[in-house]
């Protein structure tokens, strides 16, 4: 069944190729035809310009209907960013952009949350295809890898459709790549920025390569010889003998050759930079077209940037115990490089009513992170010094061929793509010094003698790669007037191999204090491991790889009937049948037993059916109701321990999971005002069966976060929008070309777990455990605020660009992880903050410029996660964020 899906997936980007000899076509987004049929007496607002979209099943426009507007003529509940609208947040990347739209929250780097929903509600696309994740702590991309200069919109649809896949929780987030221009162009442009707790302030590094400041190590990152050496031999770490004067078997490698090549002092050493450069960007984008025959258009587009940010956080990071008394208590300096660089080639043929769009795309997201952290112990009475450092390198790289065609009243879209993700974290180091505050010769010293009790270090190679396949065919057709009816076929097989080694390295009881005390790159030098007899453990011997696989294959049927006038129905189920699997992956000539596996095989019927009343024009209602799933993500399933670097804490996952199973009911009032404007209020419930949970423990001063299936969850709730525009043409003067753009939404969540007490969860090793060990009845599901609040005005000129944006956002408490033994759970605070942003269109050298300042949270909210019994709180992961300043400048030829 593998083999033929993936041939199926290649053989739809071949017929799709033959089928339209080119690559892709799509709509500008900035530039529209009136239709030619347009009543005379139109108003010109009402048939604004359509933004470009492309999703399985074809447009999402009702045939027939002059209107434009793609959210009032949708027969589903949609938010659409175009072009313009992405523009006016100022946002460089689409996640910033997309936690403007009403009940979207932006959390960590770039993840979308839907109504307060986990990122495994949430469904990422990209031109109607899936993506697979850079990011081993998760299914969903993050968005933030995407500049705002390769996507053309960004559709947000929260009522679930037949044609779309079924892992469908909170809702789908459909970004379509920009299209090809009317006219040639070539713009280039770039930036300059900073914040108030990082530039031109102190922060951490280490030298690592030459190339690191342009995101690519130079080789001083790959694996030693002796340490693939020992990777190739099939051996485990216990048998490797520890010096040549042990290896009386003659191993190809012993553990001194091994320990002696991990002491590069430019990978350890860690270094205090006094001034922290600015960030800085610059970017490319250049397109043209050309007409083909009498009714075509070829068009080629092409996209590049490359971004170098740096950040520094002073981090806050406290535990307690049972009582609620500190157990420790740290503060964490954390200076993070991110480089993130990406090009996009898009070829594109519109011939008549055929359209065709070709992408090929490659994100690059490099993370260099050094920290430092000291803090007390208080149950040991001792003080803890502790260095990381570590370098993550994530890679996309995706190709889309995607064909929507018109053979007279018969619709065909065909989709078919492949993508790879890499992740590798080379060298990821960690060194522990201990203070033990006794009467002592070392005791106002901080040691480390390497025998995990009294300091230790460690070094740990991670490799991720993943990849999907994807393929899709639905045919559309009207049967008779008003009743279009669409079936559908996709396939997708994503298949990810994950490995992880950590080697610790371990002293014998004979090494001195005093030589404990040498500060890193020299407690690893040669002397010392040769003289001292330094060996290493191998921790992560027992699961050291694990390969996971998702196969999907889907069936919809799906009709769009308008029953009478005024009244309309989208109605269609969806078959899907699914195999994932989590298997352990033998690298050890001897086997190790692990049963850390998963299968799950399960099929679902996932009914959804939407109607849209009509009462008076341009007034409406919708009701819907749908079945949807939430299928257990690979980090979660995958009992192999991560570090995260965002969130400073270490992740494990837990093999029993099984799939969540949603009934989602929505009913929404919409009033539709012209030329955009509009208002809205909508009311939401979903059930949710076996809903996937974090939770959190605390083991040797280190947070670990883990995943269980809760017994089950409600969320219910309201959110309202409005978008308004008001003409300042009667104040005159410097307001006779102006307007401004007010938008506001608001929305309000309530969710409960529920848990009885004889309800049962699955955790690994240990099998059945009472869900009351790990949950609260009545406590929110994780990720959730109450209250998601946006509001948005903008001063613009019709005549020239010219904006000035104040962009108003709110999210109130919201639940990260569950405490365990009894402990409150961990509450993260995002709270208020306030962005402004200006844009200034300019005639700059005979050359179209755009000039643009920002400034991002002018009130200066810092980072709130903590844990509180009401009286005394705890800092988890607290740090101030300070207000960051930027002011860019591109050019249009």
């Amino acid at each position: 069944m593998k083999t033929t899906g993936k041939q199926l997936a290649a053989l739809l980007l071949i017929s799709t190729a033959l089928t339209m000899p080119t690559a892709a076509f799509a709509q500008d987004s900035t530039e529209s035809p009136v239709p030619e049929d347009t009543p005379a007496s139109e108003p010109l607002e009402d048939v604004a310009e359509q933004p470009d979209v492309s999703i399985p099943g074809g447009s999402i426009i009702v045939t027939g209907r002059i209107n434009r507007d793609p959210v009032q003529n949708s027969s589903q509940i949609v938010s659409v960013l175009s072009t313009e609208d992405i523009a006016r947040t100022g946002e460089g990347d689409i996640a910033g952009a997309l936690g403007r739209v009403t009940g979207l929250s932006v959390q960590g780097q770039g993840f979308v949350y839907v109504r307060g929903l986990g990122d495994r509600y949430s469904l990422a696309l990209l031109n109607g295809l899936s993506l697979p994740s850079p990011q081993p702590l998760s299914r969903v991309v993050p968005l933030d890898i995407f500049p705002t200069n390769v996507v053309a919109s960004s559709l947000v649809q929260k009522t679930y459709s037949a044609n779309f896949p079924g892992e469908f929780g909170g809702g789908v987030i459909n970004l379509t790549t920009r299209a090809v221009p009317d006219e040639s162009f070539l713009t280039i442009g770039g930036s300059v920025s900073g914040d108030t707790e990082t530039t031109f302030h102190n922060g951490l590094a280490y030298y690592g390569s030459d190339y690191d400041w342009f995101g690519f190590d130079d080789g001083t990152r790959d694996a030693p010889p002796a340490l693939q050496a020992y990777f190739d031999s099939g051996l485990q770490l216990s048998d490797v003998p520890l010096d040549s004067a042990q290896n009386l078997d003659g191993a190809p490698v012993t553990q001194a050759d091994i320990a002696f090549q991990f002491g590069n002092p430019n990978l350890i050493l860690l270094q205090k930079i006094g001034d922290v450069q600015p960030n800085w960007s610059a970017n490319l984008s250049a397109g043209t077209s050309v007409d083909v025959g009498s009714d075509g258009v070829l068009g080629l587009i092409f996209t590049g940037s490359i971004s170098n940010k740096w950040r520094t956080r002073d981090i806050t990071s406290q535990s307690v115990l049972a009582d609620f008394s500190l157990d420790n208590d740290f503060n964490d300096i954390v200076t993070d490089n991110r480089v993130l660089a990406n090009a996009m080639v898009g070829i594109g043929l519109e011939i008549g009513d055929h359209r065709v769009r070709f992408t090929n795309l490659l994100i690059r997201d490099t993370l260099k992170q050094a920290s430092f952290s000291q803090g007390e112990d208080f149950q040991d009475n001792d003080s803890i010094q502790q260095q990381q450092t570590g370098w993550f390198e994530r890679q996309l790289i995706d190709t889309q061929l995607v064909a929507e065609l018109e053979f007279g009243d018969l619709g065909v879209d065909l989709r078919g793509g492949f993508a790879r993700t890499d992740r590798e974290a080379p060298y990821e180091y960690t060194f522990t010094y201990v203070r033990d505050n006794a009467q002592g010769e070392f005791s106002d010293t901080f040691i480390n003698v390497l025998d995990r009790q009294t300091g230790d270090a460690s070094v740990v190679f991670s490799d991720l790669q993943e990849e999907l396949w994807s393929g899709g065919i639905d045919l559309s057709y009207p049967v008779f007037d008003s009743f279009v009816a669409t079936v559908g076929y996709a396939y997708s097989q994503t298949e990810r191999y994950s490995e992880r080694r950590e080697f610790l390295f371990n002293a014998p009881t004979s090494l001195p204090d005093g030589v404990g005390a040498l500060r890193p790159d020299l407690l690893l030098g040669d002397a010392i491991i040769e003289y001292y007899d330094i060996g290493l453990i191998e921790s992560t011997q027992s699961d050291p790889a694990f390969a996971a696989g998702l196969e999907v294959q889907a069936g919809y049927g799906r009709v769009n009937w308008e029953v009478v006038p005024g009244i309309s129905l989208d109605a269609g189920v969806r078959y899907e049948d699914a195999v994932q699997t989590v298997i352990p992956v033998r690298v050890f000539d001897v086997e190790t037993g692990s049963n850390a596996s998963t299968l799950l095989e399960n099929a679902y019927w996932l009914p959804a059916a939407t109607i849209t009343i009509e009462p008076v024009e341009d007034l409406q209602f919708r009701l819907n109701a749908s079945r949807t799933i939430a299928r257990p993500q690979f980090r979660e399933l995958i009992f192999q321990t991560y570090y995260d670097p965002e969130t400073n804490r270490q992740f494990n996952g837990n093999p029993l999971l099984i799939d969540s199973e949603l009934t989602n009911f929505e009913a929404r009032g919409e009033y539709f005002l012209g030329g955009g404007d509009r208002i809205s209020v909508a009311g939401f419930y979903k059930d949710i069966e076996n809903p996937i949970e974090a939770f959190s423990s605390f083991s040797d001063n280190a947070q670990l976060t883990s995943f269980a299936n809760a017994p089950s969850a409600t969320l219910f709730g309201v959110e309202a929008d409005i978008a308004y525009t008001v003409d300042l043409m009667d104040v005159g003067g410097f307001f006779e070309s102006k307007q401004l753009a007010l938008f506001a939404n608001y929305t309000w969540t309530n969710s409960e777990i529920q848990v009885d007490p004889d309800d049962m969860t699955l955790l690994f090793p240990g099998g059945a455990t009472p869900a009351s060990n790990l949950f609260i009845d009545g406590v929110p599901l994780t990720g959730q605020s109450d209250h998601l609040a946006n509001f948005q005005v903008s001063l613009e000129d019709l005549d020239q660009l010219q904006q000035f944006t104040l962009l108003v956002n709110y999210a109130s408490e919201r639940v990260t992880s569950r405490g365990t033994s009894g402990l409150p759970d961990i509450v993260e605070d995002p709270g208020l903050t306030v962005d402004l942003v200006y844009r200034q269109g300019l005639d700059l050298f005979g050359a179209a410029a755009e000039f643009k300042l920002e400034a991002r949270n002018i009130l200066g909210r810092g980072h709130e996660e903590f844990q509180t019994n009401g009286v005394e709180r705890a800092e988890i992961n607290s740090y101030n964020v300070g207000t960051s300043l930027a002011a860019s400048l591109s050019m249009t030829f």
